[in-house]
């Protein structure tokens, strides 16, 4: 077979914009790899490109999603350290590797081509073996951005120390692996949601607290109060301009906001978060992803600690099946990740 099924794309307005296209399969060059894509993980990112929402350039008919995990097929001839059937992950974009953030990189299914598709060939260089263990496809496809995404929140300036105390701000992917890397690192945790039902679920993962923001609006109160008064080093900032002023409020004297999600933007006024941070000596930081660097070091931490990223739910590698996945991602209901099975 020398062809295969690809997802683009095609609309402006929507997810019912996804449709399937007939393309050839890619032969890899000499320092590149073909992978045979057996998982994609889908962010938040994803529907928002979609739907045209996303803050960030986009180009037209682009395969969505960055996040994958698949088995080598083909090896070129000055490739090293890589074989035919090892599994792979790579990181969201070719030119982040190593080091701070640089702007203008061509993350996947943004400016990019995507995962959205059954092959791939990637440069040899930028991807990351990951071990063939208790640990299926659709779990490392589940750590690739928002595990390196929480690695170099938590890791990428001032490092999360045993004892810490980690808010989570939902359920969602970056927050459900933050919580499964922070209870592994020996850290406390206290994480948000609406739903009683999806804390339920993140206590059985080991979250030490839980606070429901719809019967307390105001849970930057509530964090203080379980902290005594002393509020938490760390925010996992998923809210945006929703969120960050009770960020400010409950995080403590030092601490650190890492600002990843803007689930909470839409009609808010940009907040006064100058004086707040000032007099706290807060450090907000922006967060736009993890290096492959960063993604090989979460891979090794996942290893020595044997841990899994928890899947809500999977779907298949069909039309109708892969618009569904995105509508059940963007309406919220599900805990952690979402994955599309090539299987």
């Amino acid at each position: 077979m020398s062809t295969q099924t690809v997802f683009r794309i095609t609309l402006k307005d929507g997810i019912d914009g996804i449709q399937a296209f007939n393309e050839p399969i890619p032969k890899a060059g000499q320092y590149e790899v073909l992978i045979k894509i057996r998982s994609v993980a889908l962010n938040y990112r994803d529907i928002a490109i979609a739907n045209s929402t996303y803050p960030l350039p986009t180009k037209d008919q682009v395969i969505p999603t960055s996040d994958m995990a698949g088995e080598i097929l083909e090896v070129g001839e000055h490739v090293d350290g890589f074989s035919v059937g090892d599994w792979v992950i790579p990181p969201v974009t070719a030119d982040y590797l190593y080091g701070p953030f640089k702007e203008g990189v061509d993350a996947y299914g943004s400016v990019a081509d995507g995962m959205l598709r059954e092959y791939v060939v990637l440069p040899a260089h930028i991807l990351v073996k990951v071990p063939k263990s208790n640990i299926n496809f659709n779990q490392w496809a589940s750590v690739v951005g928002t595990g390196s995404t929480i690695w170099n929140a938590y890791y990428g300036n001032t490092p999360l120390k045993p004892g810490d105390t980690i808010l989570l701000q939902g359920t969602g992917g970056v927050s459900i692996t933050g919580l499964v890397v922070a209870k592994a690192a020996g850290a406390k945790t206290i994480i948000t949601s609406s739903s009683d039902e999806k804390l339920e679920y993140a206590k059985s993962l080991g979250a030490d607290y839980t606070i429901n923001y719809k019967t307390h609006p105001d849970w930057a109160a509530e964090v203080l109060r379980i902290t005594d008064g002393r509020g938490v080093d760390h925010v996992i900032e998923n809210g945006g301009l929703g969120t960050v002023e009770q960020s400010l409020e409950c995080v403590k004297e030092s601490g650190i906001i890492s600002l990843i999600g803007f689930l909470s933007n839409e009609g808010k006024s940009q907040p006064d978060m100058l004086m707040p941070a000032l007099i706290k000596a807060v450090m907000l930081r922006g967060i736009r992803a993890g290096s492959k660097q960063q993604l090989e070091e979460l891979v090794r931490f996942i290893g020595k600690h044997n841990l899994s990223m928890p899947v809500d739910k999977t779907f298949g590698y069909h039309r109708e099946d892969i618009v569904a996945a995105f509508k059940y991602v963007a309406a919220g209901k599900h805990i952690g990740k979402v994955c599309i099975s090539l299987n």
